[in-house]
């Protein structure tokens, strides 16, 4: 009877409870959020590295802005592949 009520999240195991229990029931809504946001801080990555001139300060504020957009976009990549509809043969 759990499972006709929307207030009780479906079972979660292993890697998955690192996901907060809200953000699970969301989570087609929160893992496009961050694949947007994870583009985003790639563009300002590049954005920094084109127009920041060539010193050391311009190569670290880029590599800061590319490692969060990396970082955002695989785990929002991970949870859309978590809320993907399982298909059985």
């Amino acid at each position: 009877m759990d499972a006709l009520n929307p207030d009780v999240a479906p079972s979660r195991t292993g890697m998955r409870h690192l996901i907060p229990r809200w953000e699970y029931r969301h989570l087609r809504a929160c893992g496009g959020t961050r694949v947007a946001a994870g583009l985003l801080l790639g563009g300002l990555g590049v954005v920094t590295l084109s127009f920041g001139g060539s010193d050391t300060k311009t190569y670290g504020w880029t590599a800061f802005w590319l490692l969060l957009g990396g970082l955002d976009f695989a785990f929002g990549y991970w949870e859309m592949t978590i809320a993907r509809p399982k298909v059985t043969p």
